[in-house]
């Protein structure tokens, strides 16, 4: 059997297998691991969402919340397949009405995400997505706004975890449950 029809068989060998390393990228020593391929073949990209509709259909959601801006891509398909509603979580003064927000420490700075203040009612059940988790600075921010608003975070999901940089861990550390459908 050829490699395209074992992929076609193993939605997880497809998803994983698509995923780019670029080496050197933003900057020398760094491997940026690219989801694009992932998105750009269509049957790649309904692999990756059906990996998560299973993981996630028989669980009592509410909503999902979803990380600017790669988050909004999966978060968003997800919601449909799955009959929720989709909160985005943004970048600071990128959403139009009255907001919360929060800020997170970057390696060479700060920065703050923002959620309007009626994005989810009180005891909303949540799932939080977004394409990786690296430091989880931004994750574990977006997480403390959804609890402000009083929602109960489900679980932090996302494509890719990079483990070594800590972020599944402090989340894990929070109290949230983290799934990704694969580690770096």
């Amino acid at each position: 059997m050829d490699k395209q029809c074992d992929n076609f068989t193993d939605p997880l060998a497809r998803v994983v297998n698509a995923i780019r390393s670029v080496p050197d990228w933003p900057e020398p020593g760094v491997t940026f691991r690219d989801i694009t391929p992932v998105l750009q073949d269509p049957v790649t990209f309904r692999s990756l969402i059906d990996i998560m509709v299973y993981r996630y259909m028989r669980r009592r959601i509410d909503l999902i919340a979803g990380i600017d801006a790669r988050g909004f891509i999966v978060g968003s398909v997800l919601a449909y397949e799955l009959n929720l509603g989709f909160v985005p979580v943004r970048k600071k003064g990128k959403l139009p009405y009255a907001t919360v927000s929060e800020e997170y420490t970057l390696e060479y700075g700060h920065s703050e995400v923002e959620m309007h203040v009626d994005a989810v009612r009180p005891g909303q059940r949540v799932l939080l997505i977004d394409d990786l988790i690296a430091t989880g600075g931004t994750m574990s921010a977006a997480n403390r706004l959804l609890q402000r608003l009083g929602a109960n975070v489900v679980e932090a999901a996302c494509i890719i975890d990079l483990v070594d940089l800590g972020g599944s861990k402090l989340l894990r550390d929070q109290d949230v449950n983290v799934f990704s459908v694969c580690q770096y």
